[in-house]
């Protein structure tokens, strides 16, 4: 007989004995032989999983490659096919060799010769094993004895690929008692193999001279490892245990962090985490410090059916509160709580929460806690408030509701100055059904807030200099429009406005687009705004109740022109926009909590209402035309150029009415006829980016806003730079021009490698702001970055300026730990 038929008589014999029908083997032994076989690969299985999530690997040494065997559904029947079978009726041995393939519920089994023993109940397999489960688990091995019911066995030369692409080698695996296993001479990465070199170490790898996987404890443990940098030893653990691969929560001791400050010192945290129960943990994380002692720092976390919150506590008994000498830090207990939460209510609603309570508002940033964590970002853009609100929002196809209450707790000290708003109420609909053919859609906003103190602003050289907007200014009387702003009021301030909208388009057949809209706008204001010094010279004190009723009409046109032309497409399309309605009522003559930002461009040119917020309201007849130009190049890229400008057509404008923030003068828009507003968009291809928007005076066609930006982005390099350039705004507090720079670029140096940097440059100073370098490296199992960054503060005179420093180290290895050291510090440059 040849040896295909050989394969093709076992195959059909093995078919049989799965049906309990095999000649010459007793129905009793065939069911054993398919039990052992199954609890053989099962086993196998149970190998396959056990690489340790928290070790690295081994050189790599690649076997020739098999023909990829074919899946087979769990139906509880095992394929087998080899070149050659033998039967040994005295030894009670069958043995399958060369080219042996096993299938049995959705796992393979690969090797040049297996061989069962009815007798000891062993299956004995040997030469290039590899088993695949159902999950994709590669094991390659040598050789490979087990027990029928896998509680006693061992594999030589074992190597694990795994799904998630992490790997393990030993050079023997031994399994007793059913539990445990134990790898010999042991090794972990999940680094990918060199592909020129596959036997080349990997980045990193962890070796142990053992690794014994508890199966009960689902735990690995780690005797006399060490971890190994391409292949040299740079860490030695005499021991140490993770959870294997399974586990997605345990119970145990996690990375250690470092940190620097001048104030505690050096920092160093050992977090404990605790898996409590499946559904919630907690984390215990002290830090010990050189200087104040330790900081205790708890993490409890929880998710239930519906959505999860989390509560987070600080708390330090300081050694040297005189550290903090002449700030809310010198005391000796400082701590805080902070809180979050959202629950969903259906796949539409959602409520939440955010709470922070602390001993004293620099807490968080001397212990660099929280949002103050990353001494980069914190040394950056300083969080000048925490955020406590509980909130309830919704979302449907085409509607939009939100509401929250507020409280925010300052970190500068101001808490007197800060507003708490209690509650603001969102709510936004687009009608389904149009009405006269057009698109109706209406929107609402309840604001209701209380404010202790006035908050002044400065906008004058005196008024700085003698401190006439201050809390303690020597002569509150002096508080005047036109040396200060009133930023916010003290007192209690609630508005609830309405606005319904309907707009429609029209085509002419001439190619015209017709747009008429009608808007109708309602606010009612209650206002009790208390007598504090200064705040009779911009409004009323007092009960102040208004009823606000804007109604607008308008019509909008366009007239889009289309060129042809073999380069390209362009599109030259005149806007026009008319707009009718009464002046704004009581202008000027109420609080302004929401609308106090306006930035006059290309962006709001035809927005009907160009406040930021519901408490001003434009009024007056209005004309917003301007001319857009947009071109496609057949070969890639486009160009889009817009030119337009505002008039004040009747009645009073608004923008040229003072209030208590003097929002709207020197926007540009204050006059009968606005400053130009300009912008280019330019897009030659997929590398390359320039936008330029700009406003000019009106009469002189000075500069008066300009920003321009280019971005370039090529495979290994990318760069942008941003000019801007703004005239002074005296009626702001803007007594000067300013100009700058600001530059970044990155660089990838090689496949792995990037260097990053950036820069601010004051050019009306000619002064360096701030700068941040920092390189980085990344691949698919390790990641490390550092970041730098130098800060310049300058005061007047021939004083040195002040130099802050931040730094951030992190260092990750995937699967097993990533870790982050950093601080600050300040100096002076001589």
């Amino acid at each position: 007989m040849t040896p295909v038929r050989r394969a093709r008589a076992f195959v059909s014999a093995l078919r049989t004995i799965v049906r309990g029908n095999a000649v010459g083997v007793p129905a009793a032994t065939s069911f054993l032989l398919i039990l052992t076989v199954a609890f053989a690969l099962t086993g196998l299985a149970g190998l396959a999983t056990s690489e340790p999530a928290a070790a690295q690997s081994f050189t790599y040494n690649p076997l020739p490659p098999r023909p990829k065997p074919p899946r087979t559904g769990n139906d509880g029947q095992m394929l087998v096919q080899a070149v050659e079978v033998n039967y040994d009726y005295n030894n009670s041995r069958v043995s399958a060799v060369g080219n042996v393939q096993m299938f049995y519920n959705g796992t393979s089994v690969e090797a040049d010769k297996v061989i069962y023993d009815q007798k000891t109940k062993r299956l004995h397999a040997e030469g290039n094993i590899r088993m695949t489960d159902a999950d994709g688990k590669i094991t390659y091995a040598e050789i490979m004895d087990l027990s029928d019911d896998y509680r006693d066995g061992f594999v030589d030369s074992l190597r694990v690929d795994t799904a998630d692409q992490t790997r393990m080698a030993a050079t023997r695996a031994d399994r007793s008692s059913g539990n445990y296993t134990v790898f010999e001479n042991g090794v972990y990465t999940a680094c990918a193999p060199c592909k020129d070199d596959p036997k080349k170490p990997p980045l990193w790898q962890v070796k142990g001279a053992r690794i014994i996987h508890d199966q009960t404890e689902k735990m690995l443990y780690f005797e006399t490892a060490q971890l190994e940098f391409f292949g040299v030893p740079i860490a030695y653990i005499p021991y140490f245990s993770t959870p294997d691969p399974t586990v997605k929560r345990k119970t145990g001791f996690l990375m250690p962090g470092f940190s620097t400050n001048s104030t505690y010192g050096v920092g160093v945290e050992v977090p404990f985490y605790w898996a409590i129960a499946p559904d919630y943990d907690l984390t215990l994380n002290p830090r010990f410090t050189t200087k104040q002692g330790v900081l205790f720092q708890a993490e409890f976390r929880q998710r239930l059916m519906d959505g999860a919150y989390q509560i987070r506590a600080y708390g330090i008994d300081q050694l040297d509160p005189g550290a903090f000498a002449g700030q809310p830090g010198d005391r000796q207990f400082r701590g805080g709580v902070e809180t979050r939460g959202q629950f969903a209510l259906n796949d539409k609603w959602v409520w939440g929460w955010e709470g922070v309570a602390l001993s004293d508002y620099y807490f968080m940033s001397d212990y660099r806690l929280s949002q103050y964590r990353d001494p980069l970002n914190s040394f950056l853009s300083l969080p000048t408030e925490a955020v406590s609100q509980l909130y309830l929002t919704g979302v449907g196809n085409r509607s939009f509701f939100d509401a929250r209450a507020i409280y925010y707790l300052s970190f500068s000290g101001k808490q007197d100055q800060v507003p708490v708003i209690h509650p603001v109420i969102d709510y936004a609909n687009v009608w389904n059904t149009p009405i006269l053919g057009g698109e109706v859609s209406y929107k609402t906003n309840f604001t209701s807030l209380t404010r202790e103190s006035a908050v002044f602003d400065p906008i004058t050289t005196l008024a700085n200099t003698a401190s006439l907007c201050t809390t303690a200014s020597a002569d509150p009387l002096a508080r005047l429009p036109s040396q200060c702003l009133l930023r916010g009021i003290p007192g209690t301030y609630t508005r609830l406005s309405a606005q319904a909208q309907w707009r429609r388009s029209f085509t002419d057949p001439a190619g015209q687009i017709w747009t008429p809209f009608a808007i109708l706008r309602a606010d009612a204001i209650n206002a009790s705004i208390s007598n504090q010094p200064g705040v009779s010279n911009f409004l009323p004190v007092g009960d102040t109740q208004e009823l606000r009723l804007m109604p607008t009409v308008g019509l909008e046109y366009r007239y889009p022109f289309i060129n042809v032309q073999p380069w390209g497409t362009t599109t030259l399309e005149p806007i026009a926009q008319v707009i009718v309605r009464p002046n704004e009522p009581s202008a000027g003559k109420l609080p302004n909590e929401d609308a106090q930002s306006l930035v006059f461009d290309a962006s709001n040119l035809f927005r009907v209402d160009k406040f930021s917020g519901y408490d001003r309201l434009e009024g007056g007849g209005r004309a917003n035309v301007g001319v857009q130009a947009t071109t496609q190049f057949d070969r890639g890229g486009s160009i889009n150029v817009l030119f337009g400008q505002s008039y004040q057509l009747f009645g009073m404008n608004s923008f040229a009415v003072q209030d208590v923030s003097n929002t709207g003068l020197d926007s540009g828009l204050a006059k009968p006829r606005s400053d130009y507003v300009a912008r280019v968009n330019y897009s030659p291809n997929r590398t390359y980016t320039f936008s330029v928007r700009t406003r000019l005076d009106e009469q002189t066609t000075n500069v008066q806003r300009f920003e321009a930006e280019g971005r370039a982005n090529f495979d290994r390099w990318s760069v942008a730079l941003t000019y801007g350039n703004y005239a002074p705004q005296p009626e702001l507090g803007y007594l000067t021009r300013r100009e700058g720079l600001l530059g970044n670029a990155s660089v990838k140096v090689a496949a792995n490698w990037v260097l990053t940097g950036a820069a601010r440059w004051d050019l009306e100073a000619n002064k360096l702001n701030q700068y941040v370098i920092g390189a980085g490296y990344v691949d698919d199992c390790f990641v490390l970055a550092a970041n730098y960054v130098t800060s310049y503060s300058y005061t007047a005179g021939t004083t040195p300026p002040i130099l802050g420093h931040a730094f951030m180290l992190q260092i990750g290895l995937r699967t097993l730990a990533t870790t982050s050291a950093g601080g600050t510090g300040s100096g002076t440059l001589q």
